[in-house]
């Protein structure tokens, strides 16, 4: 896999497919881009679950708050990794531990590590590294462009309103013409 270069196919079938995402260096302050990503996942349906030792048992956002991976009570589709490209390595690692492996690591902005990208895919996974899902999945639904940013989505089609929030979904929106 090159990661260099994601087609939109690739990311829309990984967004599309995963509904519960272990968000690994959760934090409970509001200025932090993993709180907001958290909190824009959770408007978009998907079940996220923090992870954060420091905070292992609290709440942010309503959702509880687990020390590790291996704490998860249920199955988890995607490891998004807001740490370090070096602590990625054993994140990845902990995630491959798993008794059910996820489907997804995936890696934040500046986040990357090729040699944990090669064993999560060695195991069956995929992998995305130096993106984020919430731009992502802005981009490829064409939310994003209501921001002025060229999304690459033309639509008439008027989004709904969900949980108070304008949304239009991965699934209603046509590729791009690459």
């Amino acid at each position: 896999m090159n990661h260099d270069s994601y087609s939109d196919a690739y990311i829309r079938d990984i967004l599309d497919g995963v509904k519960t995402i272990a968000l690994v260096g959760a934090s409970a302050n509001t200025v932090r881009p993993s709180y907001f990503v958290l909190k824009y996942l959770l408007s978009k349906g998907y079940e996220v679950i923090p992870i954060n030792p420091g905070q292992a048992g609290k709440e942010i956002l309503g959702q509880t708050v687990h020390a590790s991976l291996a704490d998860v009570p249920v199955a988890i589709d995607m490891v998004d990794i807001f740490r370090n490209s070096e602590a990625a390595g054993a994140v990845v690692e902990e995630a491959l531990r798993l008794p059910t492996l996820p489907k997804v690591i995936w890696m934040q902005l500046s986040v990357r590590n090729d040699a944990a990208a090669r064993l999560a895919e060695d195991k069956g996974l995929k992998v995305v590294m130096d993106r984020c899902p919430k731009i992502e999945y802005g981009r490829l639904s064409g939310e994003i462009g209501w921001t002025g940013v060229n999304s690459r989505n033309l639509s008439a089609k008027r989004p709904v309103l969900k949980s108070g929030y304008q949304h239009r979904g991965l699934a209603t929106s046509k590729p791009p013409q690459d």
